[in-house]
Protein backbone atom coordinates (compact mmCIF):
# COMPACT_ATOMS: atom_id res chain seq x y z
CA UNK A 1 0.00 0.00 0.00
CA UNK A 2 1.28 3.45 -0.92
CA UNK A 3 1.81 5.71 2.09
CA UNK A 4 1.88 9.43 2.79
CA UNK A 5 2.92 11.61 5.69
CA UNK A 6 0.25 12.73 8.15
CA UNK A 7 0.69 16.47 8.41
CA UNK A 8 4.32 17.26 9.16
CA UNK A 9 4.67 14.95 12.14
CA UNK A 10 6.84 12.29 10.53
CA UNK A 11 4.21 9.56 10.73
CA UNK A 12 3.29 7.78 7.51
CA UNK A 13 -0.09 6.15 6.92
CA UNK A 14 -1.81 4.42 4.02
CA UNK A 15 -2.66 6.76 1.14
CA UNK A 16 -6.29 5.61 1.35
CA UNK A 17 -8.00 5.19 4.69
CA UNK A 18 -11.16 3.54 5.98
CA UNK A 19 -14.18 5.54 7.09
CA UNK A 20 -16.03 3.81 9.89
CA UNK A 21 -19.39 5.62 9.86
CA UNK A 22 -21.43 3.14 7.72
CA UNK A 23 -20.69 0.39 10.24
CA UNK A 24 -22.44 2.17 13.11
CA UNK A 25 -25.33 4.33 11.94
CA UNK A 26 -28.87 3.19 11.07
CA UNK A 27 -29.11 0.01 8.97
CA UNK A 28 -25.63 -0.99 10.03
CA UNK A 29 -24.39 -4.54 9.41
CA UNK A 30 -23.98 -7.14 12.16
CA UNK A 31 -20.91 -6.55 14.32
CA UNK A 32 -19.19 -9.68 13.04
CA UNK A 33 -19.42 -8.43 9.45
CA UNK A 34 -18.09 -5.00 10.40
CA UNK A 35 -15.11 -6.57 12.13
CA UNK A 36 -14.45 -8.57 8.97
CA UNK A 37 -14.43 -5.30 7.01
CA UNK A 38 -11.89 -3.73 9.36
CA UNK A 39 -9.72 -6.85 9.37
CA UNK A 40 -9.78 -6.98 5.57
CA UNK A 41 -8.79 -3.32 5.42
CA UNK A 42 -5.82 -4.08 7.65
CA UNK A 43 -4.93 -7.08 5.46
CA UNK A 44 -4.86 -4.74 2.46
CA UNK A 45 -2.43 -2.38 4.15
CA UNK A 46 -4.78 0.32 5.41
CA UNK A 47 -3.29 1.99 8.47
CA UNK A 48 -5.58 5.03 8.82
CA UNK A 49 -9.10 4.61 10.19
CA UNK A 50 -11.50 7.53 10.65
CA UNK A 51 -14.26 7.43 13.25
CA UNK A 52 -16.21 9.71 15.63
CA UNK A 53 -18.02 9.56 18.94
CA UNK A 54 -21.21 10.39 17.01
CA UNK A 55 -20.98 7.46 14.60
CA UNK A 56 -23.90 5.71 16.23
CA UNK A 57 -27.69 5.45 15.98
CA UNK A 58 -28.52 8.02 18.67
CA UNK A 59 -27.28 9.37 21.98
CA UNK A 60 -27.96 6.08 23.78
CA UNK A 61 -25.57 4.40 21.34
CA UNK A 62 -22.74 6.97 21.58
CA UNK A 63 -19.15 5.86 20.88
CA UNK A 64 -20.38 2.69 19.11
CA UNK A 65 -17.96 2.97 16.19
CA UNK A 66 -14.98 3.71 18.40
CA UNK A 67 -15.73 0.63 20.49
CA UNK A 68 -16.18 -1.44 17.33
CA UNK A 69 -12.82 -0.35 15.95
CA UNK A 70 -11.10 -1.08 19.24
CA UNK A 71 -12.64 -4.56 19.29
CA UNK A 72 -11.54 -5.21 15.69
CA UNK A 73 -7.98 -4.03 16.32
CA UNK A 74 -7.76 -6.07 19.53
CA UNK A 75 -8.87 -9.26 17.78
CA UNK A 76 -6.71 -8.82 14.67
CA UNK A 77 -3.95 -11.40 14.49
CA UNK A 78 -1.48 -9.17 12.65
CA UNK A 79 0.53 -6.14 13.68
CA UNK A 80 -1.57 -3.04 14.45
CA UNK A 81 1.19 -0.96 16.02
CA UNK A 82 1.33 1.36 12.99
CA UNK A 83 -2.44 1.86 12.70
CA UNK A 84 -3.62 5.42 13.32
CA UNK A 85 -7.21 5.91 14.49
CA UNK A 86 -8.59 9.41 14.05
CA UNK A 87 -11.76 10.15 15.95
CA UNK A 88 -13.95 13.24 16.31
CA UNK A 89 -16.07 14.92 18.95
CA UNK A 90 -18.48 17.82 19.06
CA UNK A 91 -21.64 16.45 17.43
CA UNK A 92 -24.65 15.02 19.23
CA UNK A 93 -27.19 12.47 17.93
CA UNK A 94 -30.56 13.30 19.58
CA UNK A 95 -33.17 10.96 18.05
CA UNK A 96 -30.71 10.16 15.29
CA UNK A 97 -30.27 13.78 14.20
CA UNK A 98 -26.97 15.68 14.06
CA UNK A 99 -26.43 18.77 16.21
CA UNK A 100 -23.31 20.69 17.23
CA UNK A 101 -22.10 20.86 20.81
CA UNK A 102 -18.93 22.83 21.39
CA UNK A 103 -19.53 23.23 25.12
CA UNK A 104 -16.07 22.93 26.66
CA UNK A 105 -17.30 20.71 29.48
CA UNK A 106 -19.03 18.37 27.01
CA UNK A 107 -15.86 18.15 24.92
CA UNK A 108 -13.83 17.48 28.04
CA UNK A 109 -16.14 14.59 28.92
CA UNK A 110 -16.42 13.12 25.43
CA UNK A 111 -12.65 13.16 24.93
CA UNK A 112 -12.31 11.05 28.06
CA UNK A 113 -15.13 8.75 26.86
CA UNK A 114 -13.46 8.36 23.43
CA UNK A 115 -10.14 7.61 25.12
CA UNK A 116 -11.83 4.79 27.05
CA UNK A 117 -13.85 3.53 24.06
CA UNK A 118 -10.65 3.18 22.05
CA UNK A 119 -9.09 1.07 24.77
CA UNK A 120 -7.30 3.62 26.99
CA UNK A 121 -4.01 1.78 26.47
CA UNK A 122 -2.49 4.75 24.67
CA UNK A 123 -3.42 8.36 23.82
CA UNK A 124 -6.00 8.98 21.09
CA UNK A 125 -3.91 9.13 17.89
CA UNK A 126 -5.82 12.02 16.32
CA UNK A 127 -8.78 13.83 17.88
CA UNK A 128 -10.72 16.17 15.59
CA UNK A 129 -13.21 18.88 16.54
CA UNK A 130 -16.15 17.69 14.44
CA UNK A 131 -17.86 20.99 13.62
CA UNK A 132 -17.73 24.52 15.03
CA UNK A 133 -20.59 25.38 17.37
CA UNK A 134 -21.69 29.04 16.94
CA UNK A 135 -22.64 29.13 20.63
CA UNK A 136 -18.98 28.92 21.63
CA UNK A 137 -15.82 30.49 20.27
CA UNK A 138 -13.17 28.31 18.65
CA UNK A 139 -10.91 29.28 21.54
CA UNK A 140 -13.42 28.15 24.17
CA UNK A 141 -14.07 24.80 22.49
CA UNK A 142 -10.43 23.96 21.83
CA UNK A 143 -9.15 24.84 25.31
CA UNK A 144 -10.15 21.42 26.75
CA UNK A 145 -8.57 19.81 23.69
CA UNK A 146 -5.28 21.54 24.45
CA UNK A 147 -5.63 20.37 28.05
CA UNK A 148 -6.18 16.79 26.86
CA UNK A 149 -3.02 16.94 24.75
CA UNK A 150 -1.06 18.19 27.74
CA UNK A 151 -2.60 15.46 29.92
CA UNK A 152 -1.54 12.73 27.49
CA UNK A 153 -5.06 11.77 26.35
CA UNK A 154 -4.51 13.00 22.77
CA UNK A 155 -1.41 12.83 20.56
CA UNK A 156 -2.47 14.99 17.61
CA UNK A 157 -5.38 17.30 16.80
CA UNK A 158 -7.42 17.94 13.67
CA UNK A 159 -10.48 20.01 12.77
CA UNK A 160 -13.51 19.31 10.61
CA UNK A 161 -15.90 21.54 8.67
CA UNK A 162 -13.65 24.55 9.29
CA UNK A 163 -12.98 27.63 7.15
CA UNK A 164 -9.46 28.97 6.66
CA UNK A 165 -10.06 31.68 9.27
CA UNK A 166 -11.29 29.10 11.77
CA UNK A 167 -8.30 26.84 11.09
CA UNK A 168 -5.95 29.75 11.77
CA UNK A 169 -7.71 30.50 15.05
CA UNK A 170 -7.53 26.84 16.02
CA UNK A 171 -3.81 26.75 15.35
CA UNK A 172 -3.32 29.64 17.77
CA UNK A 173 -4.64 27.34 20.50
CA UNK A 174 -3.20 23.93 19.60
CA UNK A 175 -1.12 22.35 16.84
CA UNK A 176 -3.24 21.01 13.97
CA UNK A 177 -2.25 18.13 11.68
CA UNK A 178 -5.39 17.61 9.59
CA UNK A 179 -8.55 19.20 8.20
CA UNK A 180 -11.62 17.14 7.32
CA UNK A 181 -14.15 18.90 5.09
CA UNK A 182 -16.68 17.64 2.58
CA UNK A 183 -15.29 17.15 -0.92
CA UNK A 184 -16.84 15.19 -3.76
CA UNK A 185 -17.85 15.65 -7.42
CA UNK A 186 -20.96 17.45 -6.11
CA UNK A 187 -19.27 19.43 -3.35
CA UNK A 188 -16.11 21.14 -4.53
CA UNK A 189 -16.04 24.01 -2.07
CA UNK A 190 -12.50 23.20 -0.79
CA UNK A 191 -11.20 24.15 -4.24
CA UNK A 192 -12.86 27.56 -4.03
CA UNK A 193 -12.84 28.62 -0.38
CA UNK A 194 -9.08 28.41 0.03
CA UNK A 195 -9.07 25.52 2.49
CA UNK A 196 -7.32 23.03 0.21
CA UNK A 197 -4.75 25.62 -0.85
CA UNK A 198 -4.12 26.55 2.79
CA UNK A 199 -3.60 22.90 3.72
CA UNK A 200 -1.06 22.59 0.92
CA UNK A 201 0.78 25.71 2.04
CA UNK A 202 0.87 24.63 5.68
CA UNK A 203 1.46 20.91 5.19
CA UNK A 204 -1.85 19.84 6.72
CA UNK A 205 -3.44 16.57 5.64
CA UNK A 206 -6.84 17.09 3.99
CA UNK A 207 -9.40 14.35 4.63
CA UNK A 208 -12.36 14.58 2.22
CA UNK A 209 -15.49 13.30 3.89
CA UNK A 210 -18.36 11.82 1.89
CA UNK A 211 -16.22 11.47 -1.28
CA UNK A 212 -18.97 9.59 -3.11
CA UNK A 213 -21.77 11.94 -2.07
CA UNK A 214 -23.13 9.85 0.79
CA UNK A 215 -25.73 7.11 0.85
CA UNK A 216 -28.26 9.15 -1.10
CA UNK A 217 -26.04 10.15 -4.00
CA UNK A 218 -23.30 7.55 -4.44
CA UNK A 219 -25.31 5.62 -7.03
CA UNK A 220 -25.67 8.81 -9.08
CA UNK A 221 -21.98 8.61 -9.99
CA UNK A 222 -23.00 6.38 -12.86
CA UNK A 223 -24.94 9.32 -14.27
CA UNK A 224 -21.85 11.53 -14.56
CA UNK A 225 -20.82 10.60 -18.08
CA UNK A 226 -17.14 11.55 -17.78
CA UNK A 227 -16.75 9.36 -14.68
CA UNK A 228 -18.74 6.44 -16.07
CA UNK A 229 -16.83 6.53 -19.36
CA UNK A 230 -13.42 6.58 -17.67
CA UNK A 231 -14.44 3.72 -15.39
CA UNK A 232 -15.41 1.63 -18.40
CA UNK A 233 -12.24 2.48 -20.31
CA UNK A 234 -9.98 1.60 -17.38
CA UNK A 235 -11.98 -1.43 -16.29
CA UNK A 236 -12.57 -0.13 -12.76
CA UNK A 237 -15.51 1.09 -10.71
CA UNK A 238 -16.80 4.64 -10.75
CA UNK A 239 -15.71 4.82 -7.10
CA UNK A 240 -12.12 4.13 -8.14
CA UNK A 241 -12.29 7.01 -10.60
CA UNK A 242 -13.59 9.40 -7.93
CA UNK A 243 -10.87 8.42 -5.47
CA UNK A 244 -8.22 8.78 -8.18
CA UNK A 245 -9.70 12.18 -9.09
CA UNK A 246 -9.52 13.34 -5.48
CA UNK A 247 -5.94 12.09 -5.10
CA UNK A 248 -4.96 13.92 -8.28
CA UNK A 249 -6.21 17.20 -6.84
CA UNK A 250 -3.49 17.54 -4.22
CA UNK A 251 -0.67 15.60 -2.59
CA UNK A 252 -2.14 16.43 0.85
CA UNK A 253 -5.45 14.66 0.17
CA UNK A 254 -6.03 11.35 1.93
CA UNK A 255 -9.43 9.87 1.00
CA UNK A 256 -11.32 8.02 3.74
CA UNK A 257 -14.13 6.17 1.91
CA UNK A 258 -16.64 4.52 4.19
CA UNK A 259 -17.35 0.81 3.96
CA UNK A 260 -19.71 -1.67 5.52
CA UNK A 261 -18.89 -4.57 3.18
CA UNK A 262 -15.62 -6.36 2.53
CA UNK A 263 -16.13 -5.90 -1.21
CA UNK A 264 -16.38 -2.13 -0.75
CA UNK A 265 -13.05 -1.67 1.00
CA UNK A 266 -11.40 -4.10 -1.43
CA UNK A 267 -12.66 -1.94 -4.29
CA UNK A 268 -11.53 1.31 -2.66
CA UNK A 269 -7.96 0.10 -2.22
CA UNK A 270 -7.76 -0.71 -5.93
CA UNK A 271 -7.95 3.03 -6.60
CA UNK A 272 -4.31 3.29 -5.52
CA UNK A 273 -3.35 1.89 -8.93
CA UNK A 274 -5.66 4.13 -10.95
CA UNK A 275 -3.90 7.10 -12.52
CA UNK A 276 -5.64 9.94 -14.30
CA UNK A 277 -4.03 12.27 -16.81
CA UNK A 278 -4.48 16.03 -16.50
CA UNK A 279 -6.88 15.87 -19.43
CA UNK A 280 -8.97 13.17 -17.74
CA UNK A 281 -9.11 15.19 -14.53
CA UNK A 282 -10.27 18.22 -16.49
CA UNK A 283 -13.01 16.18 -18.15
CA UNK A 284 -14.37 15.23 -14.73
CA UNK A 285 -14.04 18.83 -13.55
CA UNK A 286 -16.10 20.08 -16.46
CA UNK A 287 -18.76 17.42 -15.92
CA UNK A 288 -19.29 18.18 -12.23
Amino acid sequence: METKQLGKIGIFVSAIGLGGMPMSIANRPPESESIQVIHRALDLGITFIDTADSYCKDESDKHHNEQLIHKALSSYKGDVSQVIVATKGGLMRPNGNWTSNGNPEHLRQTIRASFEALGSAKPIDVWQYHSPDPNYTIEESLTPVKEAVEAGLIRFVGVSNFSVEQIKRARDIVDIVSVQNQYSPWQRQPENDGVLEYCEQQGLTFLPWSPFGGRRRHQDLQDISAIAKLAKEKGVSVYNIVLAWLRSKSAVILPIPGASKVSSIEDSTRAINVKLSDEEVQKIDRAT
